[in-house]
């Protein structure tokens, strides 16, 4: 057996120090050149993003979602068609604004892990796991500059959660996210009632991203409408918002 030498236990000494890698990371999605790559998305005007308005509400009978229908690509209108709400479970939906190829990437994982957890348990995975899950997936890094919103209905009733890029998770009554996001809460915060109907929350959320459409250059095109209840989730498209108000 080998005696252990004094070069040994100083080596040792610097890795409990700090001096070398953490023993524990880095963690699984971590990157270690996190601060490059946001260097990099802040000065990169080229990037396909969403802009946008997305707005989510609960009712006593399930979720109302709404957001507009642009995407742009710096100063550019890139897309006029851009659906930014899209089914991840049975029960839920998810809007998105930021970077749109993260997003459509978080999209893509969501209802892969929502489809294997019903194959392998025989049941729906609840709105606080799904929840738990989206924040987990953003905390990674792996889906970089994406601010999503998640609503859904299971059990114990409608939820809405609003999510940051680095994966901070609240649970709302109503929430907002994107660029107009400021001119469609001042609407929320003037007509959401805890007693909505469905039929009065879409006429709220229309008229949430009507406002933020009026004002935000980002924001624009028509509005996509899901609703989501313990039947499922209908997404419905609109380029006139008089149908819906």
């Amino acid at each position: 057996m080998r005696t252990p030498t004094n070069q040994d236990f100083s080596q040792t000494q610097d890795r409990l120090d700090g001096s070398d890698r953490p023993v524990f990371g880095p963690e699984i999605g971590e990157f270690t050149n996190t601060d490059e790559r946001l260097a990099a998305a802040d000065g990169e005007d080229k990037e396909m993003k969403t802009g946008t308005t997305t707005v989510g509400l609960s009712t006593e009978n399930g979720v109302v979602m709404a957001t507009d229908m642009r995407a742009s690509a710096g100063r550019m209108v890139s897309s006029k068609d851009v659906q930014k709400v899209e089914q991840i479970h049975p029960n839920a939906a998810l809007t998105i604004a930021g970077s749109v190829s993260a997003a459509q990437s978080l999209i893509r994982s969501l209802r892969s892990e929502t489809s294997l957890y019903e194959t392998r348990r025989s049941k729906d995975m609840s709105m606080e796991a799904l929840s738990t899950l989206t924040s987990n997936f953003l905390r990674s890094g792996a889906f970089f500059i994406v601010s999503p919103l998640l609503g859904g209905v299971d059990e114990d009733g409608a939820h809405v959660y609003s999510l940051d890029p680095l994966g901070g998770m609240m649970e709302e009554d109503y929430a907002v996210s994107g660029s107009g996001s400021q001119y469609a809460l001042g609407v929320l915060e003037q007509e959401y009632e805890d007693d909505l109907t469905m039929d009065e929350a879409k006429s709220v959320a229309a008229h949430a991203i009507q406002s933020a459409v009026e004002r935000d250059l980002a924001s624009g095109n028509g509005i996509n409408v899901a609703v989501v209840t313990d039947e499922g989730v209908d997404i419905s498209k609109h380029k006139d918002f008089e149908s819906l108000l």
